[in-house]
């Protein structure tokens, strides 16, 4: 391996060329463990029973993994062809009303932000070509 003045690999050159060993530590365990599991997990069952609570949460943990948060849809009442600056209001108006909770709120005065600036990018392209055009047309005898 060559490296540089500040002893760095050079580029394209890889510090580890032969790549990780396939009997890494991790996979020796993993395989040592897949051959006694029906008896650890005999082990843990017997411990929970008897009031461990570390081996019922690992045995929990493993088999009904924590719930998450279902997010259920929401109804906005925007105005027919409201701007974005109307529609952020309604959904502020949702979420002070109660009707809307303060994270929806939150994700969906985001979106209007990010869809701002797309409209904003779009038209700044839009006008660029324009000007491009013109420009073209002027230089051109």
């Amino acid at each position: 391996m060559t490296r540089s003045s500040k002893g760095q690999f050079q580029k394209g050159a890889s510090g580890n060329p032969r790549g990780r060993p396939r009997s890494s530590l991790s996979t020796t365990v993993r395989d040592r463990i897949a051959g006694h599991l029906d008896e650890l997990v005999d082990v843990l069952l017997e411990r929970a029973r008897q009031g461990d609570v570390a081996a019922a949460r690992t045995l929990l943990e493993r088999v009904a993994p924590a719930l998450k948060a279902e997010e259920l849809p929401v109804r906005v009442d925007v105005p027919d062809g409201a701007d974005l600056a109307s529609t952020g209001r309604a959904v502020l108006a949702s979420a002070v009303a109660g009707s809307l909770a303060p994270g929806p709120a939150t994700a969906l005065l985001a979106g209007l932000g990010t869809l701002a600036r797309v409209i904003e990018v779009d038209e700044v392209v839009r006008r660029l070509a324009k000007l491009e055009e013109r420009l073209d047309a002027s230089i051109k005898p």
